[in-house]
């Protein structure tokens, strides 16, 4: 019988190593995309239990529009001037009362900085809650526009198609820019009064193409005269504008914004 020799026999560290259990790799962080959308789930499961931020919000902007069509309506020859005003400002107002209870929430048990320890990209956080406050004022704009249609004459069927784009191009420019500066006044304790200070100024080119806009396509619906969405081209490109501008400073800014 052949003798093994002791070279052939496993060490006591080789036995050792075998007998450990393998370390599974570390976790990779989620992509761009992937956070974003979590960031966005995160706000609308919590949306979804409370329902806080769009019945406060919705039934500040229904209360809005209704005052102002009973304080200003006096037949159909006021409805291209005044409807377009009852509409976004019932938007910009409740856009602030959205922004202000989104970003209270992360400062509820230090929520905002297990965010920021979190393995994602600041411009990730950014867009999720942006999407997020879009969604919200999506929301409140499904209630106050019929609710402004019902209160002064207006044919709805017949404005939504043209009056949509500005609608979404309006509300992405309000969501970007409100998200950022909302992360700049988290921290500070009238961050309601300061948010609003610093944002309506801002939204001053939105705010006004949207009137603008609006009130073209009233006009023409009103009058039965023939309306083209090319009729709109400059408040559209002003609205493209202003938009680009807000996503591209969100995300080049935001990081720092939180940071400091």
């Amino acid at each position: 019988m052949e003798k093994v020799s002791d070279n052939n026999l496993p060490s006591e560290a080789d036995r050792g190593a075998s007998s450990r259990p393998l370390r599974p790799p570390p976790p990779t962080p989620p992509g761009f995309a992937r956070a974003t959308l979590v960031v966005l789930h995160k706000d609308l499961l919590i949306e979804l239990r409370t329902r806080e931020i769009v019945t406060t919000a919705g039934f500040f902007a229904a209360l809005v529009a209704v005052l102002a069509a009973v304080s200003f309506y006096s037949g159909a020859d006021t409805t291209a001037r005044v409807a377009p005003g009852a509409i976004w400002l019932a938007v910009a107002f409740s856009s602030v009362l959205s922004l202000g209870r989104a970003w209270q929430r992360e400062r509820e048990e230090s929520a905002l900085l297990s965010l920021l320890l979190a393995p994602i990209a600041r411009g990730a956080i950014f867009c999720g809650k942006a999407l997020g406050v879009a969604l919200f004022i999506t929301a409140v704009e499904v209630i106050v526009v019929p609710v402004v249609a019902l209160m002064f004459h207006v044919d709805l069927p017949g404005v939504i198609v043209p009056l949509l784009p500005i609608l979404v191009l309006g509300t992405i420019g309000v969501a970007a820019m409100g998200t950022l500066f909302g992360a700049m006044t988290v921290r500070t304790r009238a961050r309601d009064l300061v948010l609003a200070t610093v944002l309506f100024p801002l939204l001053t080119p939105t705010l006004l193409s949207g009137v603008a806009a609006t009130r073209e396509i009233f006009a023409a619906v009103m009058t039965g005269h023939p309306f083209e969405l090319a009729e709109l081209s400059d408040y559209l490109l002003l609205l493209g504008v202003f938009d680009v501008v807000a996503i591209a400073g969100g995300l080049g800014m935001f990081g720092a914004l939180l940071e400091d």
